[in-house]
């Protein structure tokens, strides 16, 4: 019987591995073996920490998630292996899948896309991110010559960041009240200033904080008549803002934006996979490693997820090495 290891939250804030079996791949499946795994941090610790509202438990589901929220729940969605079983065209073929961290899985084939040559599966991982920044600016629209700030270097604020320092002559500014970011900044080509010297009048702003205080000063410092691009996800945290002062006279604009669904503009014409694609084709700029800062073994995934919940780590992208012997 094949059987793999896995990464549960088993209660709020205590995770713990699981063995499991594994199915028999069917006709149509595909047998991963895996070789990293990522955490996106932001919403992996609100799921870690048992944040999930209860209104959002169904939608916040992960594709191949098992258990519900609070948990015991089996969650996460940036994994990279090697198919070892299925289709062909596929076997020795490095792929990116949206499956939790476990060290082998059976999915359909389709629920797989092949890595581009020439990108390391470690950087693979970052595609989630990249698809999600992907959709900030389809719902942002930036155009040529654009000021945008990103409020939040974290690892979806750097991503957005990046893919905007290609669209010509658009000044990007990364604004974050850790002033070490600013190294990551410089290595994304991308301009960086701490968040009490925010420059103002941006053509747009993008808050990926997590924080009001990001929300609000994304608010302070787009153009009149602007629009503020809320791409944080805040779980069960209340959130205020200051929505007196000049927030009606100047006529501003809050857009929420989120991965769940292909952003309006190109719903019509792009699907989930599409877009998929085209992030880990982004993925073949090197820049993109500056966002892959620390990396462990499976052994110490619970250790890492706890870590990172209570601040005592301040990763960006903390990769699971998966490639060690069970």
């Amino acid at each position: 019987m094949l059987e793999a290891t896995a990464f549960w939250v088993e209660m709020p804030g205590v995770g713990a591995l699981r063995h499991e079996p594994l199915p028999q791949p069917g006709d149509g499946d595909v047998l991963v073996r895996t070789l990293y795994t990522g955490i996106s941090r932001g919403t992996e610790v609100s799921v870690f920490g048992g944040h999930v509202p209860e209104s959002e438990r169904e939608r916040m589901r992960a594709p191949f998630q098992q258990g519900d929220f609070p948990g015991p729940v089996k969650y996460g969605y940036l994994n990279v292996g090697v198919v070892e079983r299925g289709p062909e065209f596929l076997v020795g073929q490095i792929v990116f899948t949206l499956f939790p961290h476990q060290s082998a899985f059976v999915v359909p084939a389709n629920a797989v896309v092949p890595v581009p040559d020439g990108i390391p599966a470690r950087r693979a991982v970052l595609a989630g991110a990249v698809e999600t920044a992907i959709n900030v600016l389809w719902d942002s629209a930036p155009v040529v010559g654009d000021r945008v700030s990103v409020v939040g270097a974290g690892m979806i604020g750097c991503c957005v960041a990046r893919i905007l320092r290609g669209i010509p002559g658009v000044e990007v500014t990364l604004l974050d009240v850790n002033p070490a970011r600013r190294a990551v900044a410089d290595q994304l080509g991308v301009d960086f200033a701490n968040i009490a010297d925010a420059p103002r009048g941006r053509d747009i702003v993008i808050n990926t904080s997590g924080s009001d205080a990001g929300l609000q000063v994304a608010l302070e410092t787009v153009v009149t008549e602007g629009e503020v691009i809320e791409a944080s996800w805040y779980g069960d945290r209340p959130v205020t803002l200051m929505l007196g002062a000049d927030f009606h006279s100047r006529r501003l604009t809050i857009r929420s934006s989120q991965v769940g669904a292909v952003a309006t503009r190109r719903r019509a014409n792009r699907t989930t996979r599409e877009r998929l694609e085209l992030a880990l084709h982004l993925l073949k700029d090197p820049a993109f490693d500056a966002l892959l800062t620390a990396d462990s073994s499976w052994r110490d995934l619970p250790d890492v997820m706890a870590g990172l919940a209570d601040g005592s780590r301040d990763d960006l992208c903390h990769t699971i090495n998966w490639g060690e012997p069970e």
